[in-house]
């Protein structure tokens, strides 16, 4: 009969050799005691287990055997039946943490996890290979570099309106600020660019993907040597105009700070406001700002290497309303107009100087609608004009019935038909039988 299997770990193998050592005395028990940190009290007693049982006497007699610290059955069959009913699609961290503060269940993430994979409720992933990217250490001071990114995706699962989280992180701490907007455009992103630099300055750098709002996607230069005009999008000549610099990431990898943040986002954010019944775009921000963002700042950021703050301050020459707001250029007519957004616009006669003629003045559609205009260093008043008169199109002729315009015998038809016949010598020398039709007129 085969002796049965006895499982041991390589702590317990590596043990096992120096006891043997020691048992057969090529060892001392103050050697041995000394290469496992034992005393020599319990080495003397392992040695005594071994010769007695064998190699099953050095296991620990607590092997086998429930601890007494072990979570009660019925706590572990609420967790599970609290999962399955209201946590289906919740990761085991979010789970452990609503079951702690929603229903007072304490059970770590990891105990959570096999008790849902023993009950069958979750299977085991396997780990796809992803493609391996090179790592990079993250910037040393906070605003030194900041990650700027939108996610779309359906935040309120159908409850309301499809919304596109707008979001910035820090590259150094990780600490974030977002905001829910109904789309992702140019006016939407100079408004949570605004409100960070009234919140924190302005940042060294901001890090963007290549999308039409931060950079003009131009045709390939036929020549490498050839000049280009240089053309800025809105956010990329605001960033100009505030001193911060802009940098492209080539592929979503590159920037997978604030991609992480997006993902634990969809997972967190999503169900947070699934619990708190949020169906709005006013009420996603509240929650937003009040429960999510707090949350990840206090849990997730982390303290910079350096502690220095590369934010800037906003001095007097960042007029952040002209700046953020919709700039564009117009040439002043000879009547001291301009026309934009198909709206004529008459500059005050006070703020007529010599060279308004004919230059050209910077246009900004302000966030509240208002439009101001630029001259040099110098606003002028202007007021639109009111529409200038059509001009009126000639009346067509009426087309009358043959009754109005008269018979063929009427008066003014005499003569009609004489101006129509041919000429008179024709006639008289058709009449003379061609005697003289070779002699041309009479």
């Amino acid at each position: 009969m085969s002796e049965p299997e006895l499982w041991m770990s390589q702590r317990d193998r590596d043990r096992l050799k120096v006891l043997q050592e020691a048992a057969k005395g090529h060892l001392t028990q103050r050697q041995a005691g000394e290469r496992l940190k034992l005393s020599e009290r319990w080495v003397r007693k392992l040695v005594a287990r071994l010769r007695k049982e064998g190699d099953q006497g050095i296991l620990h007699r607590l092997r086998g055997r429930a601890s007494r610290r072990r979570i009660p059955e019925a706590v572990r069959q609420k967790a599970v039946r609290l999962v399955q009913r209201e946590y289906a699609d919740f990761g085991a961290t979010l789970a452990a943490e609503y079951l702690a503060e929603k229903h007072r269940v304490r059970v770590s993430k990891e105990t959570l996890r096999q008790w849902l994979i023993e009950a069958g409720v979750w299977k085991r992933k396997r780990r796809r290979v992803e493609e391996v990217h090179v790592w990079r250490a993250r910037r040393p001071c906070r605003g030194e570099l900041v990650q700027w990114d939108t996610s779309e995706h359906d935040w309120l699962e159908g409850r309301g309106p499809r919304l596109c989280l707008l979001a910035m992180l820090d590259d150094a701490s990780s600490r974030a600020l977002a905001r829910f907007e109904e789309h992702d455009t140019t006016e939407a992103n100079l408004r949570l660019l605004g409100t960070y630099l009234e919140r924190w300055g302005r940042p060294v750098e901001f890090y963007t993907d290549k999308d039409t709002m931060f950079a003009v996607n131009r045709p390939a230069r036929p020549a490498a040597d050839e000049a280009w005009e240089e053309e800025l999008t809105q956010i990329g000549r605001a960033l100009r105009e505030l001193g911060i610099g802009w940098i492209p990431a080539h592929s979503p990898q590159a920037k997978g700070r604030i991609e992480r943040f997006f993902g634990t986002a969809q997972d967190r954010l999503v169900k947070g406001m699934r619990k708190a019944g949020v169906r709005t775009l006013p009420e996603a921000n509240v929650y937003l700002e009040q429960e999510y963002l707090p949350l990840w700042n206090s849990r997730f950021a982390r303290e910079p290497a350096n502690s220095t703050d590369a934010h800037r301050a906003l001095g007097r020459e960042h007029d952040l309303a002209a700046i953020l707001s919709h700039v564009d250029s117009r040439v002043v007519a000879n009547d001291y107009t301009i026309r934009y957004d198909k709206k004529l616009y008459q500059i005050a006669r006070a703020d007529i100087r010599p060279g308004l003629r004919g230059a050209t003045v910077r246009v900004e559609e302000r966030r509240d609608g208002r439009v101001w205009v630029r001259f040099r260093d110098r606003y002028v008043t202007v007021s639109v004009c009111e529409s200038q008169p059509q001009p009126v199109a000639p009346r067509p002729v009426p087309n009358l019935p043959a009754a109005a315009r008269g018979h063929r015998d009427s008066t003014w038809m005499k003569g009609f038909d004489l101006r129509k016949s041919p000429p008179l010598w024709q006639i008289l020398r058709h009449e003379q039988g061609g005697v003289d039709a070779g002699r041309g007129k009479p």
